[in-house]
């Protein structure tokens, strides 16, 4: 991937803290919940059926057992960043809905051929955004439509995410449609506190490194 040739939408960790708060929530509460978002349960079963399809595409792309475990080592908080990213996922989508904001199909697969054209190929690109990202070839065209809707929401608010004042804007949107959404985390998987920035470390796996090309394929 070229990663020399970035859009204005990548954020750094010190962004994250300033998303909007989830709240730990009690798993008496939310039995069998790892989060709720909008009222809807994100179970733990769908939590760990996406951590083992990420953990077989890596099995599947290392030579070697030792190889693998060395991948799971450097991944030891998948659950808790693949969780982090399900929830996001929905309150960005919260967001663009409320900026009026769509994706299409075609919007996919446009981004999705021309990243392909750069990094080599459609196994090329899995491979990148697997080892990147922690996003299994199953959820890719998931994955980029989340970063295009990012994309579109940042352009509709008409900021400039390489500025401050851009990414504040941005993540206010976001913080509106997190508290419209209730968004409650169990505890098992931490806690989402802006003022402690609890979260910092988690990865955002909607916000990617999107080339130029990319981004005008989708404009």
């Amino acid at each position: 991937m070229h990663r020399r040739r970035r859009t204005a939408l990548v954020l750094s960790a010190a962004l994250v803290a300033a998303a909007p708060v989830l709240t730990a929530c009690g798993s008496d509460a939310h039995p069998g919940a790892a989060a709720v978002v909008g009222g809807q349960r994100i179970t733990v079963a769908q939590l760990e059926s996406r951590v083992n399809e990420v953990r077989a595409a890596q099995k599947a792309a290392t030579k070697d057992e030792a190889q693998y475990e060395q991948t799971i080592a450097r991944t030891g908080t998948l659950a808790r960043d693949t969780l982090h990213g399900m929830v996001l996922d929905r309150v960005l989508d919260r967001a663009a809905k409320n900026a009026g904001v769509g994706v299409t199909r075609k919007d996919t697969q446009q981004l999705r051929a021309s990243l392909e054209q750069q990094a080599g190929g459609a196994r090329a690109l899995e491979t990148a955004w697997l080892q990147n990202y922690g996003v299994a070839p199953t959820h890719l065209d998931e994955s980029l439509r989340t970063e295009i809707e990012a994309q579109k929401l940042a352009a509709t608010l008409g900021v400039d995410m390489n500025t401050t004042e851009g990414k504040t804007t941005f993540w206010k949107a976001m913080s509106v449609a997190s508290k419209e959404l209730r968004v409650d985390l169990n505890p098992r998987y931490g806690a989402w506190d802006v003022r402690k920035s609890s979260r910092v470390d988690a990865k955002t796996p909607w916000l990617r490194e999107v080339t130029a090309a990319g981004t005008q394929q989708t404009t």
